[in-house]
């Protein structure tokens, strides 16, 4: 099941500590100074060279999960003639202690449900969690693939999956659940933003296709300024995300140039780090 920031954020208190200890006591008058002599290149150092080399990740992840969707067929192998609203649904059913029961986190999504009809025309009405879907070559067979995203309610979050087709079965190659800034499709990768908990910065991450793994791995996991200074608020249980407006998609699914998708805008919540056995695709 999808990676949450819960774990992620033990990797990043680090950085975290780093970023605020850096912003203590900055400031600028504006004008001109002397940046002072250039430093000499250093070479890396190593440290503690008698420690033993770790053989296994301290934590589990499930960073490389790849799942068969099932009750999902994939009319002539083209993902385009897939039902987006029927793929949610499986997904619904493969992991009910998600989506079913009062205390399942994404309880409320799995009820929005019912206001979805069949096809294209049905993810449309209202109320209906599951976004517009999109079409790119990510694995590089020429073939496009189909990058998914559903409302996670009463959570505020977001869910992205990216889906491909192998051996005439649709593959779930990348699940991700956060409180999203943005969703960009780059080449072989689907980059995500998303708030940071340091005013002016945000969390850039970045998946890219592994055809040994066959699967989308987490290449990048960055915190960056964004450019401008972001006030923090607290979120308030009435407030619902706000939207970008979402381009057309690109006409050719091989476009180098980057696609932004926007699935929703919201502030940063902490999501509870779920994770499930991956159904193994042979």
């Amino acid at each position: 099941m999808p990676v949450s920031r819960r774990m992620r954020a033990l990797r990043r208190a680090a950085v975290v500590a780093t970023v605020l200890s850096a912003a203590v006591g900055c400031g600028d008058s504006g004008g001109l100074r002397a940046a002072g002599e250039t430093p000499t290149a250093m070479s890396p150092a190593r440290l503690w060279p008698e420690l033993t080399p770790a053989s296994s990740p301290a934590y589990e992840l499930g960073e490389v999960d790849t799942e068969v969707v099932k009750g999902v067929a994939v009319p002539g192998d083209d993902i385009r003639e897939v039902d987006p609203v029927a793929v949610v649904r499986a997904e619904i059913s493969a992991h009910p202690e998600e989506y079913e029961g009062a205390k399942a986190p994404y309880r409320d999504t799995a009820g929005a449900m019912g206001k979805c009809g069949e096809g294209e025309s049905g993810r449309r009405r209202p109320g209906c969690p599951v976004l517009k879907p999109y079409y790119r070559d990510l694995t590089g067979d020429g073939r496009a693939d189909l990058t998914l995203g559903v409302r996670l309610m009463p959570e505020d979050l977001t869910g992205v999956r990216v889906y491909t087709v192998h051996k005439h079965r649709l593959v779930q190659i990348m699940a991700y659940d956060d409180a999203l800034s943005g969703v960009e499709l780059a080449g072989r990768s689907v980059i995500i933003r998303s708030p940071s908990e340091v005013a002016g910065y945000e969390y850039r991450l970045r998946w890219t296709w592994d055809p040994r793994q066959r699967a989308m791995l987490l290449t990048h996991d960055e915190m960056l300024p964004t450019g401008r200074k972001r006030t923090s608020q607290q979120h308030s249980p009435g407030a619902g995300p706000t939207s970008e407006p979402a381009p057309s998609r690109s006409p050719s699914a091989q476009s180098s140039q980057s696609a932004q998708l926007s699935f929703v805008q919201s502030s940063f919540v902490q999501s509870s780090f779920v994770q499930s056995s991956p159904a193994g695709v042979s």
